[in-house]
């Protein structure tokens, strides 16, 4: 546990305010043209990030003092900003969908679900499951021999990754039909961040929710500026409305590589900081066997 003070606050709340911003922009890039700028909208992601991100430091203790301590704050911020706000629209929020090819709100065969209290119920089981997920995977490492292995760490990132995938295939595949490469994309990606996240930390539930974060967030960078010209699964085949977006959400891109060049900045800081830190143990260690008779 990391003592909490005004500073660590300050900087709990410019990662939020930094992983919050960076779903704002990808998402505005994409639906903008289709719906519209909307500033409430577009702070929504940055408001419920920088609230998450000093939540988590509160009630965790995170430290905020390192570059792999802010890396994981960043993943843990981005995954419970996605987390919160698409289980509100998904379950929660009234509106028509008729804007939409994908229903964004809780359906069943494409069919909208109306019933207030059903979507509700659905919305109770899912954050149940995920809960339940969670919980298990926090428990994952305890009372074993030799803590955490490769082979454990890598179940944990698959674990998440088959929940965003199993999320995905219900919510897209009666519109646009399964695909295979398209499913295996996150729990390939949360292994490879679990692995990297093993680095930084050891407890279990941190690297699993970082790594949906940082899924997500790698995810959406390749669907929205690889492929600037296809549209959302959710406005496939849905006409341009708003075509000076075009050109406005572009004023966007240097903040928003700004935040990547930051992330993998940190991440150079925290592998060198690792590795010194095993280094210096290895050394150690060595010279206290040496020392031995």
């Amino acid at each position: 546990m990391t003592p909490i003070s005004p500073r660590s606050l300050a900087i709990a709340l410019a990662v939020g305010i930094l992983s919050g911003a960076h779903t704002a922009i990808w998402g505005m890039y994409k639906d903008a043209i289709h719906e519209g700028f909307s500033v409430r909208r577009f702070a929504r992601s940055i408001v419920v990030g920088a609230s998450v991100a000093v939540a988590i430091h509160v009630a965790l203790g995170l430290s905020v003092h390192t570059a792999g301590a802010l890396l994981v704050l960043f993943g843990l911020a981005y995954a419970a900003e996605r987390g919160i706000v698409e289980t509100w629209k998904t379950f929660v929020r009234e509106e028509d969908q008729s804007k939409y090819t994908i229903p964004m709100q809780f359906s069943v065969h494409r069919v909208p679900v109306t019933a207030r209290r059903i979507r509700l119920a659905a919305g109770a089981g899912y954050v149940g499951i995920v809960t339940a997920c969670l919980v298990a995977i926090a428990h994952a490492g305890r009372g074993s021999v030799g803590g955490a292995t490769t082979m454990k760490i890598a179940f944990v990132g698959l674990t998440v990754g088959s929940i965003i995938a199993f999320g995905g295939a219900w919510k897209d595949a009666p519109t646009e039909g399964f695909d295979v490469r398209k499913f295996f994309r996150s729990p390939c990606l949360t292994v490879v961040f679990a692995l990297l996240l093993s680095l930084l930390t050891d407890s279990y539930l941190q690297i699993a929710v970082a790594a949906i974060g940082y899924e997500r967030a790698t995810a959406e960078t390749y669907k929205t500026f690889f492929f600037p010209s296809k549209p959302r699964g959710k406005f496939s085949g849905k006409p341009i409305r708003f075509p000076a977006m075009l050109v406005w959400r572009r004023y966007f891109i240097p903040a928003y590589v700004a935040i990547w060049a930051a992330i993998i900045a940190a991440g150079t800081m925290a592998l060198r900081d690792t590795t010194s830190t095993r280094r210096a143990v290895q050394a150690g260690s060595n010279h206290t066997t040496g020392a031995l008779p």
